[in-house]
């Protein structure tokens, strides 16, 4: 963390941002209860949601709904800039501490339509997964791992346009970054096997990109000490409300779903097809600490892990790109030269 470990200082941000963020921080605290419940009416007050719209937009990138399993209310919206070339897929988990938003969330629709354009002109299926505490751990991996299994079976819309889902990414931000993690952990086991059926379609992971991925346990880092009652957006009661309505119900923080890293050589084991990953941190996030320890996990397990750093970043700042433009620019450049990257060391040499 770049310099607030070991002590406390405010966060400088311009005056417009902190009112939004204030609105922000007043609606979580609102609608999330002591008991791990949450007010789903009084959300949907902030929470401002767009529609799908075929028509493309400035930059040419259009939308459509799809529904991946009715019966459990499982939907995606597909973002795509019509071509004739196959395009790679990235899979999207929005953030929202488990609990909360939606693919429609504006902030998430503008998002995407942002991935879309930058990660290789990918078309980005962002997943309207299953929220907690109705659905707890393990139906957001649940949903995930369908997402997969649906593109890999039955595929996207003929309008959307060739895909090429062998050159797959699974990316979250947030709770949508542990999701991330444990979807990609399954789908490698899954494609370690040697049967090819439903379960083990043509779906390749090329990479997984996760954006302040919330990670956990019963110990409190330095970072999140540090930062507590300091950093807006997240702080220790708003984290643990979220995992106490995710996690099965009697779980602590150091179940498998939250405790995904313990900095030791107990970590839980990685699939060999575990993809290169990207971990976005940022120094004024109290989660930092975890996601740095992630990164350096997936080292121990010799796995390909790049992580950007964003020093002066709070939790969630991707969602303010006008004013903190500078590190949006970052932010998307780092995920074009990632997945750009990935797609690169697929090809067969010369």
């Amino acid at each position: 963390m770049a310099a607030a470990h070991g002590r406390r200082r405010r966060v400088a941000l311009p005056w417009p941002m902190r009112l939004r963020l204030c609105v922000f921080e007043a609606a979580i605290d609102a609608t999330q209860r002591r008991d791990g419940s949450v007010n789903r009416f009084l959300f949907s007050l902030f929470d401002r949601r767009a529609p799908a719209d075929p028509r493309p937009d400035a930059a040419g990138v259009s939308s459509t709904d799809i529904t991946v399993d009715a019966s459990r209310g499982l939907w995606a919206r597909v973002f795509y800039s019509p071509s004739p070339s196959p395009r790679p897929v990235v899979v999207y988990f929005h953030g929202g501490g488990f609990t909360l938003f939606s693919a429609a969330s504006r902030a998430y629709d503008a998002l995407c339509r942002t991935l879309c354009v930058a990660a290789a002109g990918a078309v980005v299926v962002s997943v309207d997964y299953r929220l907690a505490p109705e659905h707890r751990a393990p139906a957001a991996y649940d949903d995930g791992e369908a997402v997969l299994r649906y593109l890999g079976a039955t595929g996207l819309p003929d309008h959307v346009g060739p895909v090429d889902v062998s050159t797959c990414f699974v990316v979250g931000d947030s709770a949508g970054g542990n999701i991330a993690h444990h979807v990609a952990q399954r789908w490698t086991a899954t494609a370690t096997t040697t049967t090819t059926t439903i379960d083990n379609p043509v779906v390749h992971l090329a990479g997984v990109i996760l954006i302040q991925p919330c990670f956990s346990g019963e110990e409190r880092t330095e970072s999140e000490r540090a930062l507590d009652g300091v950093a807006p957006v997240l702080n220790a009661r708003r984290s643990d409300l979220s995992w106490k309505a995710f996690l099965p119900v009697g779980a602590d923080r150091n179940h498998p779903a939250a405790h995904v890293v313990t900095g030791d050589d107990d970590d839980a084991e990685l699939n060999e097809a575990f993809p290169p990953a990207m971990v976005v941190v940022g120094g004024l996030d109290p989660l930092q600490d975890w996601d740095r320890r992630y990164a350096a996990m997936l080292r121990r397990k010799g796995k390909a892990a790049r992580v950007v750093e964003f020093p002066e970043a709070i939790h969630a700042f991707y969602f303010f790109p006008e004013f903190l433009a500078d590190d949006h620019r970052k932010l998307v450049g780092e995920i074009r030269a990632f997945v750009e990257e990935c797609i690169a060391s697929k090809q067969p040499t010369a």
